[in-house]
């Protein structure tokens, strides 16, 4: 017997607004998040003592939300880690009292994003972090990632936290922009939807010209140097495709570096059940096909928010709405014509308002010639002490796939499941090719999803209580 009508996996825009509009369907439902409260990475709760000293505008949606999804009657199982799941559905979590299995004819994946990372030398160093860890320090403890910092990357994260770490008193040594100024106003079309947006982006870069930070664009990390930690970044400029160009580099004293490259659509759940998947890089990546609902090729599972493409937080609750739309119509709830004229229009809203989003996704995509920026004494596999140089003995002997890497220099198979090193392989293998990054495929997903202490799958128990059968006789 199903626990739910219909089991949500996140609780950030898009779960809580699949949530929220399931309930009012009549659905009952259960949400999972790992998190201590509802909101995902924008809307993360703040601690006590920032809460009560730094008003915020993202602050207040966060807790408008999370009273919309308390008040809606869905069931939320905070601080859930999930780390396997079966076809049907059920779900298998660890939380505060031990195990968890849910189940569930519906399910709907609103996971978010990773980040996407290219590899440089010296990455590994203590002070190196990534821009959406960096967001968590800062909007979440009001931490600062360093005294000095080098924010590095492409997208709009950079603009984003550099101002965050001015406006908490910290010092910003450079923003290094692999992207060209050239590809910003290449996107101005889509830009210009949202004028709003175009405003708080603006509002960035004004706060940062007047605290005189250094913005180049065009330009990456070569190298970043130290013993114990961040001691200096060697930066230098890059062609329109990314790759290293000339010899002006120029290095920069600094104890921390935020570095990322956007953000990938979270799929290891969608791959561990056996959903196709379509390569889309202008939505970051590897995406779920879907149908006008959402749905993916498994029937009764369905994603939601950056998972279906990244597009934004704006766009994330229209697609977890839409989401919930499709499976109140696949278990025959919700008012027949009513709900598909409804799901018609929000299919629309989402579409309209994932433009700005997305254009900003592909803003962030590195190009090809990104594979130029690894050096070969470069970590990429970070969870096995893969340098760039053994991948490409891989490769040249002939490994052509992630699958191939993985079996011949366990590329992918450390905690982290692909999620950190699977991209900057992949692009690797590319580069060596010239192969389709479709025809590359992606990571494996096996359980666990997610690195859980062994212990709490296992409970307590007395070896001398485990039933042994008696030997096979002779």
């Amino acid at each position: 017997m199903s626990d739910y009508d219909l089991i949500l996996l996140g609780a950030g825009p898009a779960g809580a607004a699949a949530a929220i509009k399931a309930r009012s369907l009549g659905l009952s439902v259960g949400v999972i998040d790992e998190a201590s409260a509802a909101g995902g990475q924008v809307y993360r709760t703040p601690s006590p003592a920032l809460t009560a000293t730094q008003p915020d505008a993202d602050r207040a949606k966060g807790d408008a939300l999370r009273a919309k999804l308390a008040a809606s009657g869905a069931v939320l199982y905070a601080n859930h880690r999930v780390w396997s799941l079966r076809p049907g559905f059920s779900v298998i979590a660890i939380g505060p009292d031990g195990p968890l299995t849910l189940e569930a004819p519906n399910l709907i994946v609103a996971a978010g994003a990773v980040e996407r990372h290219i590899p440089v030398t010296g990455w590994t160093l203590p002070g190196v972090i990534g821009l959406a860890g960096a967001t968590i320090l800062l909007k979440a403890h009001g931490v600062l990632p360093g005294r000095r910092v080098v924010v590095a990357g492409s997208g709009p994260l950079l603009l984003l936290v550099a101002s965050k770490i001015v406006a908490a008193g910290g010092e910003v040594a450079a923003v290094v922009d692999a992207a060209p100024r050239a590809s910003w106003l290449a996107r101005a079309g889509s830009m210009l939807a949202r004028p709003d947006l175009i405003t708080k982006g603006a509002n960035w870069l004004l706060a940062l010209l007047k605290a005189r930070v250094p913005i180049h664009s065009g330009t990456a990390i070569r190298a970043i140097h130290g013993t114990d930690g961040v001691e200096s970044v060697t930066i230098g400029p890059v062609d329109r495709d990314w790759r290293p160009v000339g010899d002006a580099e120029r290095t920069l004293a600094a104890d921390a570096v935020c570095l990322g490259f956007g953000l990938l659509p979270s799929t290891d759940v969608t791959r561990l059940l056996g959903a196709e998947h379509r390569y889309k890089p202008e939505l970051g990546g590897w995406i779920p096909a879907v149908d006008a609902s959402l749905q993916t090729s498994v029937p009764g599972l369905f994603v939601a928010g950056d998972g279906a493409g990244v597009r934004g937080a704006d766009a994330a609750p229209l697609s977890g709405e839409l989401a919930a739309l499709g499976v109140a119509r696949r278990l025959g709830r919700g008012g027949g014509g009513g709900s598909a004229g409804e799901a018609a229009q929000t299919e629309a809203n989402w579409h309209k308002s994932g433009r700005f989003g997305a254009a900003m996704s592909a803003l962030a995509m590195p190009p090809p010639g990104a594979a130029a920026m690894i050096d070969p004494d470069a970590t990429v596999c970070r969870c096995e002490g893969l340098t760039r140089a053994m991948l490409d003995a891989a490769i040249a002997a002939g490994a052509r796939t992630l699958a191939d890497l993985k079996a011949t220099t366990r590329c992918g198979m450390g905690p982290c499941g692909g999620r950190v090193c699977g991209e900057a392989a992949a692009m690797l293998i590319a580069a060596a090719t010239g192969w389709d990054r479709e025809a590359i495929g992606q990571p494996s997903a096996r359980p666990p999803l997610r690195p859980v202490p062994l212990a709490a799958i296992t409970g307590a128990f007395d070896y001398d209580e485990l039933p042994i059968p008696a030997p096979a006789p002779l």
